[in-house]
Parts: C-alpha cells; sequence; structure tokens
C-alpha cells in the first residue's frame, strides 16, 4: 500500500485470502455492472431481487452447513436489524463483553433487556443464566466466533450444551472465522468440530475474506422466512450492488475449489505468531490465526509504535479505546495467505526493534 507516496506492506486490511483483486473476481464484478448497471435502485421485496442474490445465497447457506441464507447490504445492519427482529420487550440478550458494537446496537433497539458476560467465560454465562432465565420468554445469546480484538474462540461445544440446557437461542457473529477458521475455511463450527445446525443463527460478512461488502445471515429456513419479511435492514435496504454480488459468489467459489488458500493462511499466520511470542510480544488469548494483536498498553505508546512501524515500512492497524479497554490498545496484524515468509519475518524483526 501507499501512504503519503510511501510504499508499506499491509498488515491493516482483513484480506484473509488475497481475493480482492483476483482476476477472477475482478472480472465476475465488470460483467456484473456491465449485465445490470452500478446500483440496484429498489427493495429486494419490490423489484431488486436478481436470480444472482439468491444464487449467492443458496451457495453461502451450502458452503456453511444451514438451510437457507439472506444477505444484507450491511454486515453491521446484519447484526443490528436481525437482533431488534428476533428479540423484544420481555426477552433477554446476554453477550461476550467483547462482542462487536452491531450486536450491541441492535440489543438495545430491541427492547430487551441486556447483560454481559466475561469474554470466553462459561461459567460466567452460566451465573447469569441461573440468575435470570426464568424471568424471560428469551433469551439470545450472541457471541463472536474468531473475536475481533482478542483473536481467540469460546469453547463453542460448551457453549452449545448450556444453550440447550438452558433453551437459548445461540446466534455467532463469524465475520473473522469465514475463510479463516476450519480446514476448509468454514468457520468457527467447522474448527470446534461442531454441527453447523447447533447454531441458531450465524452472521458472516462478506467484505473480509470474501473480498466484498455487505453481510449475511444464515439458519433453518424458518428463520430467513421471517428475517426476509420482517428485518427492517432487508425489507427496508436496496438489494446488494450487482458488482458487490458477482464479486461476493466468485470470491466464494474460489475458496471452495481452492482450500490450499486457507491452508497458506494458517501457515503464515502461525510463523507470524510464533516470532511474535518467541520475541516476547503480549498476544493475549490469541489462537494465532487470520489476525495476531500485539498488546501494548496505553493509548500514546500504541500510536508511537504505529508511527515507528510505518517508518519501517509496515502498516498495522491499531486499536484503542472504546474499541478495547483503556490500557488495553494495540497493534492487529491481519496476516494474508499472500504475505511472503519474508515480510512475516521482517515485520516481526521490525517490531522488536
Amino acid at each position: 500500500m501507499t501512504i503519503d507516496g510511501k510504499q508499506l506492506v499491509n498488515f491493516g486490511w482483513c484480506d484473509y485470502l488475497g481475493l480482492s483483486d483476483h482476476p477472477e473476481v475482478m472480472a465476475a464484478a465488470r460483467s456484473a455492472i456491465d449485465a445490470f448497471g452500478c446500483c440496484i435502485s429498489a427493495s429486494r421485496m419490490i423489484s431488486g431481487s436478481l436470480d444472482m442474490h439468491r444464487q449467492l445465497e443458496t451457495e453461502l447457506a451450502d458452503f456453511f452447513g444451514f438451510e437457507n441464507s439472506l444477505t444484507f447490504v450491511s454486515g453491521h445492519a446484519a447484526n443490528v436489524s436481525t437482533i431488534a427482529t428476533l428479540v423484544n420487550k420481555g426477552d433477554l440478550v446476554i453477550h461476550d463483553e467483547f462482542v462487536h458494537n452491531s450486536a450491541i446496537v441492535g440489543a438495545r433497539l430491541s427492547g430487551a433487556e441486556i447483560k454481559p458476560f466475561k469474554h470466553n467465560d462459561l461459567e460466567s454465562l452460566v451465573r447469569l443464566l441461573l440468575q435470570n432465565r426464568d424471568s424471560f420468554q428469551n433469551v439470545l445469546i450472541v457471541i463472536e466466533g474468531l473475536c475481533s480484538t482478542e483473536g481467540d474462540c469460546v469453547d463453542l461445544s460448551g457453549l452449545i450444551e448450556i444453550k440447550e440446557k438452558f433453551g437459548c437461542w445461540l446466534m455467532i457473529d463469524d465475520a473473522h472465522g469465514v475463510g479463516v477458521l476450519g480446514e476448509s475455511g468454514r468457520g468457527v463450527a467447522e474448527y470446534a468440530g461442531v454441527d453447523p445446525r447447533k447454531i441458531d443463527i450465524f452472521m458472516g460478512t462478506l467484505s473480509k475474506s470474501l473480498a466484498s461488502c455487505g453481510g449475511f445471515i444464515a439458519g433453518n429456513a424458518d428463520l430467513i422466512e421471517l428475517l426476509k419479511y420482517s428485518a427492517p435492514g432487508f425489507v427496508y435496504s436496496v438489494g446488494l450492488p450487482p458488482a458487490v454480488t458477482a464479486a461476493a459468489l466468485a470470491s466464494l467459489r474460489i475458496l471452495k475449489r481452492e482450500p490450499e488458500r486457507v491452508h497458506r493462511l494458517h501457515d503464515n499466520s502461525k510463523l507470524f505468531f510464533r516470532d511474535c511470542r518467541a520475541r516476547g510480544f503480549d498476544t493475549g488469548t490469541s489462537i494465532g490465526l487470520g489476525m495476531v494483536p500485539v498488546i501494548v498498553g496505553s493509548v500514546k505508546n500504541t500510536g508511537k509504535l504505529l508511527e515507528r512501524m510505518q517508518e519501517q515500512g509496515f502498516n498495522p492497524s491499531p486499536i484503542i479505546y472504546p474499541g478495547v479497554r483503556f490500557n488495553a490498545s494495540r497493534l492487529r496484524f491481519f496476516i494474508s495467505s499472500e504475505h511472503s515468509v519474508d515480510e512475516l519475518q521482517s515485520c516481526a524483526e521490525a517490531l522488536s526493534r
């Protein structure tokens, strides 16, 4: 990438599988513009639905192991609209304390009561359920699959046992897990060896591994039918633009036929993660796949470190309060299947200097 005329190695994008400039993806986007123009200027419910939209939703559901899926023009809107549609006053949303802002906004708009539990702490979750489950009609548990700030994963098998015992719904935002977790990139369920159908509501993004923009919700057919006619972010929004839809569909098909991209991503991630740990960097609870955080502490020192990394030719992604706790500011290194071994090793050396 180029910033102010200086070339840097880019560790600041979530282009995990290197598909954002893949010739096949770009060709698909161009062809869609030629066929349909730049914009679908109508709601999918009125006259804005293309065969391409339905094809993408069918293939997303099939790849991730669900009956059906629904695409939204924004991943943030997918979470907000879905949560606000499924729960309301008299219900309870229990969420991981580090869950994405979109889940919090959706819960607030729903009118349901909201309670956080400690990050990935299933005992904390159980205590909340023992104290509160009987007081609410519906309870929705919301977590991230691959956590966007910590780079770690919950014990999914244990979480599913808990949600089934207490009669709750489970929603997983796996935006960073899509294309990253599991041998074939099918996300947190594949990584944990769990039947994906035990997840009631699965959210993924099109803007990271799938090199496009927007988000999707996957689940059983009844869930998707309900959202299709009730979720404001779908009913009252235009459909995904043609180029965006075609790019996501092309990316998904490349992911399916080239699992070696996922394997390269895993190898690169492990190499960089090992280098960081060997040099004594604080990587928190990260599992070292896709995104590796290096925790610095203060906002000021994180800013200084970012400047020095850029001076040495590398561009990581800073995250500070309120994205993380006040004294837990960090640099995040998003690893791609296309980073070279030299780039990864040189970045770790620069960070050490």
